[in-house]
């Protein structure tokens, strides 16, 4: 396994905080890059030939870079076959951009949800062609990628669990982004699991406190954990807002909720 260099990451978050970095080996897995239609993917998995669980691994803002790649890896340690797409290929490269605002301009406001969900139906179609069991479906997503974590369990039936990290709840909405998770409690065809920092000032505690209430109200078993001194993207080895303490407690509550739910 070649340790990641910065140029590995988004150039947005520049510099890496190497002495962090969580390195997952590849050994004793099948992985690499492949092209599911014309869309750019990652995926790992155990050796053989399966059926392994499937779990779909949505990026973060920044794009498909070596920390998304390196928890692909981990599930795939973890024995599922787990599948990362570049889910702003038609636009570009995110790994390019220069800054969170180019990122927000250029590829998070030109992203069509319905083409995002689109393109993750044919991941989930491909993991099911790959050795995954079409049975045991996830779906997890980091920062941009919670966010769709939430509106992918209300748009799949196929799921069986997601976990959502830090993903967005409220906000503006367009013709391009109509709905947010905040909406969405009733619609929901797969329990969810939220993990959230207290001290993450992009998503309020007012807005996770409405999400769930409405949750409850709706009488789903998705929840919302919150860590009370946790930031935004706490989640992130590469970054200084890596929290230890509640990184390792959300992966281990990710992989227990997975198998809960039969995932």
């Amino acid at each position: 396994m070649t340790i990641p260099t910065p140029a590995s990451f988004a150039t947005a978050v520049q510099p890496v905080v190497a002495g962090t970095l969580v390195i997952t080996p590849d050994t004793g897995l099948r992985h690499g890059d492949i092209t599911i239609g014309g869309l750019p993917a990652y995926f790992a998995s155990p050796e053989g030939t399966g059926p392994f669980p499937i779990v779909l691994v949505v990026q973060e803002i920044f794009g498909v870079h070596e920390h998304i790649r390196d928890v692909v890896r981990r599930f795939a340690k973890a024995g599922y076959l787990a599948v990362a797409p570049e889910l702003y290929h038609r636009l570009g490269r995110a790994q390019d951009a220069a800054s969170v605002d180019e990122l927000r301009a250029n590829f998070v406001a030109k992203a069509p949800d319905a083409t995002v969900l689109s393109d993750l139906d044919a991941t989930l179609a491909w993991a099911e062609g790959a050795g995954g069991d079409p049975t045991r479906a996830a779906i997890t997503g980091f920062c941009w990628g919670g966010r769709i974590t939430w509106l992918y369990a209300a748009h799949q039936p196929k799921l069986r669990a997601a976990v959502a990290w830090y993903g967005r709840l409220a906000g503006p909405t367009d013709a391009l982004h109509p709905r947010n998770p905040i909406e969405l409690a009733a619609d929901l065809k797969a329990p969810v699991l939220g993990l959230y920092g207290a001290e993450d000032p992009g998503i309020p505690l007012p807005d996770v406190d409405r999400l769930n209430a409405a949750l409850k109200e709706a009488g789903t078993p998705s929840t919302i954990h919150v860590y009370p001194a946790a930031p935004h993207a706490f989640f992130a080895d590469y970054r200084p807002s890596y929290r230890p303490e509640a990184a390792q407690d959300g992966w281990r509550r990710a992989l227990a909720w997975f198998r809960q739910h039969g995932v």
